[in-house]
């Protein structure tokens, strides 16, 4: 099995309905891409279709398939609706808490302790949006030089710098420091370097966002491969998300089209093992914005790289493709939704078969793909 090869591709946010305690988080209904399609009157993504993609849940525009591969929903087995719990929970980390949130801000002694780390000056200190504190805060940071720090619903804290304020090197030396001071009861999911450039009123965020995760509570699937001497490669924002830990090599995409060239690349190129992408835009662009044009067309371009992937796949070759939340366009908020995330996995023999369970399932099956075996030890059962 030394030249088995797997590949997990993650569309960020797509999720395929309410999972059964959404209305603990405010998400009850939610739907992401079922909604997503009744908003643009039907989805157009004729490779996903084949594959099972309206097998899984009715969605407008596309119908189940005649002859689809394993399919399904996931569900996680901790709690939160975060990109990094839920890109864990893929591998086998079950979070046995909710990573902390701010709803009203960071409180003055974290603030405090973050000025001393860092050395800078801070303005906001509030859940935003990652767009409109550009503009509601971008103006004053200019004028004082002070950094905007600011939070969401989720476990995040984020630092925004006008590149002619705050160098991207230095955004980055100084959000190192407060992943340092973020620890113990404020150990936040991720520490967020935010550059941005432009003048008042055309702020543009720049590609240079850097993720700083908690480390991983526990060990994973990846843990598992790595100690088997099977190479993982992360491409997009997958090494930050684990923090490094199980990653042998990253590939840097912060864009959907750099990340479908890196995993083009890697499915043409790769000896063995994993290649983990994350396609970051269906969230963090369009998802987040609840533009609902720009996701239909992001999943268009997702769509036919998968269809130039499953053309390039080996004999012996694992496709999966899933997601890690939900960020439901109709949503009174912007914030990820507490959803279910679809399962289409592609693999030699795999009969279309229906298949429900945990999102530590796609650990699992990848183990038991590459390696032939599981790992008792970790959640999650092997759909192979």
């Amino acid at each position: 099995m030394s030249d088995r090869r797997a590949f997990v591709v993650v569309l960020d946010a797509c999720g395929v309905g309410e999972l059964p305690d959404a209305a603990d988080y405010g998400d009850a209904g939610s739907n992401t891409l079922a909604h997503l399609a009744e908003a643009v009157g039907g989805l157009d993504v004729p490779v996903l279709q084949r594959l099972g993609l309206g097998s899984i849940i009715p969605i407008e525009g596309v119908p189940p398939a005649d002859a689809p591969v394993v399919h399904g929903r996931l569900h996680p087995l901790g709690p939160g609706k975060e990109s990094t719990t839920g890109h864990w929970e893929l591998m086998g980390v079950v979070p046995q808490h909710p990573l902390p949130t701010y709803p009203d801000g960071f409180p003055p002694d974290v603030v405090s302790a973050l000025e001393e780390a860092t050395g800078l000056r801070f303005c906001c200190n509030k859940p935003y949006s990652g767009t409109e504190v550009l503009d509601a805060y971008g103006p004053h940071h200019l004028e004082t030089g002070e950094v905007i720090l600011y939070t969401s619903a989720d476990s995040v804290l984020q630092l925004a710098a006008h590149v002619d304020v705050l160098d991207e090197p230095a955004l980055y030396a100084a959000c190192e420091a407060a992943r340092a001071v973020m620890t113990g009861e404020h150990a936040v999911g991720r520490v967020i370097a935010r550059p941005f450039d432009g003048e008042p009123g055309a702020f543009h965020r720049r590609e240079g966002r850097r993720d700083y995760a908690v480390p991983p509570p526990g060990p994973s699937y990846l843990d598992e491969l790595q100690s088997d001497g099977m190479p993982v490669h992360a491409v997009g924002k997958i090494r930050d998300l684990f923090a490094g830990v199980g990653i042998d090599v990253k590939h840097a995409a912060a864009t959907n089209e750099s990340g479908i060239a890196a995993t083009t690349e890697l499915v043409r190129s790769l000896d063995a093992g994993l290649a983990f992408t994350n396609l970051v835009e269906t969230d963090q662009v369009y998802g987040h914005r609840h533009d609902v044009e720009g996701f239909a067309a992001a999943l268009q371009q997702i769509d036919a790289a998968v269809g130039e992937w499953v053309g390039l796949l080996r004999p012996g070759d694992l496709l999966i493709l899933t997601a890690d939340h939900g960020v439901d366009p109709t949503a009174s908020h912007t914030d990820h939704t507490r959803e279910h995330a679809p399962l289409l996995a592609v693999f030699d023999g795999n009969g279309g078969r229906r298949h429900d369970g945990p999102l530590a399932d796609v650990g699992a099956s990848v183990l038991q793909w590459l390696r032939g075996r599981d790992a008792p030890e970790l959640p999650g059962t092997s759909f192979i």
